[in-house]
């Protein structure tokens, strides 16, 4: 987390050192929810190792997987996280996990310590605004093989490790066309 942080060139050095007590750590293990529908996210988490999927069942029941969160990633109910409402959804690690959690409690502190973690709070909301609205036009412009060749180039190593239904549905496919577009490509 701390080198997400160094790395945006916001935060002096010795401001940075105040998220060694403030961090905590965590493993969860394959199939092991960080967060449950209908509970309220009250922390963001940093992934050191392993994979995360945020899911919801739609209104037939289906379960729809709308995010994956991969190494060196922050991941949360953002929504849930910033109105302190129920989350809609279910955050999973896919495989054996490790995590760098701060809380919310510790997220505000660091905000009314100063300006610069304000920056770094408002750089990181952009961040995720971004990936939001790219995976949203995705939808409205990239064909099913386009989002997948898209995954593929980003998170290769990752993609064997996740089961074909959720990687389906997280794509907007069957898992029978997923099957068939992993033909096509390789």
């Amino acid at each position: 987390m701390k080198s997400v942080f160094q790395s945006l060139q916001i935060i002096p050095q010795q401001e940075l050192e105040q998220l060694d007590t403030l961090i905590t750590f965590r493993k969860l293990k394959k199939g092991e929810l960080l967060l449950k529908e209908n509970q309220v996210c009250n922390e963001i988490v940093f992934i050191k190792k392993g994979i995360l999927r945020s899911y919801f069942f739609n209104h037939q029941g289906d379960e729809i997987t709308n995010c994956f969160a991969f190494e060196n990633e922050f991941m949360a109910s953002f929504s849930s996280f910033i109105t302190q409402n129920i989350a809609e959804e279910n955050i999973q690690a896919l495989v054996d996990t490790e995590l760098q959690v701060i809380s919310r409690e510790s997220l505000e502190k660091l905000y009314k310590s100063g300006i610069h973690w304000q920056e770094i709070g408002r750089k990181l909301t952009e961040m995720e605004y971004v990936i939001l609205q790219k995976r949203m036009i995705s939808f409205q412009k990239l064909s099913g093989t386009q989002r997948y060749e898209e995954l593929y180039k980003n998170h290769q190593k990752y993609i064997q490790l996740i089961p074909l239904q959720y990687l389906a549905s997280y794509l907007g496919v069957t898992p029978r066309h997923l099957s068939r577009i992993r033909k096509a490509i390789f």
